[in-house]
């Protein structure tokens, strides 16, 4: 990350669009087009993986895999492995401004059903070929799904003890007597894949970057852990011992049980860190920068008794530190990557920081708190970093706002010149443009001047998460020449 740039942090979900939930039709191509007039460079997204209960895009079945939800159902139109009628029978939601993940689970996965048995015919050799090209992984995940529809669903940890162990006799009978079913899940990842590339090929076109997002972590129900589960800490039974999470926090008092099982690393030391690479490799394909949530758990992280009703009895644990990262310069090079480094920071994670030379993040809702100074203070920045003024984590800034402190908004005001002339949103906006920081990316919530009913995500609870969706109407000529002007005055 050599230049001085800027951007928009916007997920794919969160785009308009006539299908219930953001996908790679026209709106991502509309939403390109506005990056483009506003002088953008970068466009920030969320992990694209596949989201199992919760909806979060940070628990996937599959590391490699991606979210059928974001297919272009316009494009099964136009190639006729659907007709409108069967969209008018199958609706996915009728609120442009929330997704209804119940809605799409049911009805969109019933429309991908219906399109692959149109494409069977006309593309089963590429399917196979593609197949075979990606199968290091592929055959796993598409397995994986096929025994999960197979067993209703549930989490491979409760299905019957023959179908647990990905090489057992009963695995591979199952995959010689459904393949039609193994099929379905390759057609979907095919398309999945096929559209994300020429969606990205239209926005680098642009000069415009696309900075994808992957989870330290996997989850306990993933084709990760089932096809590798001596990678990971687990018992004889193949159930994790301990599991991931933070310890109490700003964000939670009881801290955040996440529950992904913990790697094994010594066991992926031993290996060369082959899955790591594999899975960094890929994600390079997707993506021209990529932010690996969680980074100071390469350094050490906390590690809670499976079981566990909340986060706040664990313990730190040494992690692979440098060791992993330089493999990856050995085997990879050099890569744009961001190191998300929020929360609870020692010397070493700053010490680990520094040798990978990788960006840390730099968040403005954090900086202002009236009893002491912070490093998110931009006066504190040195220039290899990324600002926000909030993250998908963090209440938008009209939200913030709303709610915080009297004494802290004070704090802001006078730092930031805030007045309601300019608009709150917009004096923290420009705070982050003015910084030293090379990137300065802005979630879209806060260039539209949302309050907390646009907010993505609040840590530590299930339900109405996720769900935001822009209004069709939002990306006006008269926004994008203000964030132009705002980008040419700062020289991003």
């Amino acid at each position: 990350m050599k230049r001085r740039s800027s951007g928009i942090l916007m997920h794919i979900s969160s785009l308009p669009g006539p299908y219930g939930i953001g996908d790679f039709g026209k709106g991502a191509y509309d939403f390109v087009d506005f990056l483009d007039r506003a002088g953008q460079k970068d466009w920030q997204i969320l992990p694209l993986g596949i989201t199992g209960y919760g909806d979060s895009p940070y628990q996937n079945f599959s590391a490699f895999a991606g979210n059928p939800y974001f297919i272009d159902l316009d494009e099964y139109l136009q190639e006729g492995f659907l007709e409108k009628e069967e969209l008018e029978l199958l609706p996915l939601g009728d609120d442009p401004e929330r997704v209804d993940y119940g809605i799409l689970y049911k009805n969109k996965m019933e429309l991908l059903r219906r399109a692959h048995k149109r494409a069977r015919r006309k593309l089963g050799e590429e399917l196979t070929r593609y197949y075979e090209e990606e199968k290091q992984w592929l055959r796993d995940y598409a397995l994986f799904m096929a025994l999960k529809a197979q067993f209703d669903g549930q989490s491979w940890l409760k299905w019957p003890k023959e179908y647990r162990d990905v090489h057992s006799p009963a695995v591979l009978e199952f995959e010689k007597t459904h393949e039609k079913e193994i099929f379905f899940h390759v057609f979907v990842q095919y398309s999945f894949f096929k559209q994300w590339k020429k969606l990205k090929s239209y926005a680098n076109d642009k000069n415009i970057s696309i900075i994808g997002d992957i989870p330290i972590y996997v989850a306990e129900d993933s084709a990760d852990l089932w096809g590798n589960p001596h990678l990971f800490k687990v018992d004889e039974n193949l159930v994790p011992i301990t599991v991931a999470g933070c310890p109490p926090d700003a964000f939670s008092e009881t801290g955040q049980l996440w529950g992904n099982p913990i790697y094994d690393w010594e066991a992926m030391e031993k290996d060369g860190f082959t899955w790591w690479l594999k899975r960094i490799r890929a994600s390079f394909e997707l993506y021209d920068m990529v932010r690996i949530d969680h980074f100071r758990g390469f350094e050490a992280y906390w590690e809670i008794k499976n079981g566990s009703e909340n986060a706040v009895r664990g313990k730190w644990t040494k992690g692979p530190n440098d060791k992993l990262f330089a493999k990856v310069r050995e085997e990879l090079g050099e890569l744009n990557i961001i190191a998300e480094d929020l929360g609870f920071l020692t010397e070493e994670v700053y010490e680990l920081i520094g040798k990978t030379g990788y960006p840390g993040m730099k968040v403005l809702q954090f900086a202002f708190d009236a009893r002491e100074e912070s490093n998110y203070l931009p006066h504190t920045y040195d220039r290899n970093c990324v600002v926000y003024t909030g993250t998908h984590d963090n209440d938008t800034i009209m939200g913030w706002f709303k709610n915080v402190k009297s004494e802290d908004l004070i704090y802001a005001g006078k730092y930031l010149k805030l007045s309601f002339e300019e608009g709150i949103n917009w004096g923290f906006i420009r705070g982050a443009f003015s910084s030293v920081a090379d990137l300065c990316v802005i979630p879209m919530q806060d260039f539209l001047g949302l309050g907390d009913e646009a907010r993505m995500n609040i840590p530590s609870t299930l339900g109405n998460n996720w769900v935001w969706r822009m209004k069709s109407d939002a990306l006006t000529d008269r926004l994008a020449e203000k964030i132009a002007k705002l980008t040419k005055m700062y020289g991003r």
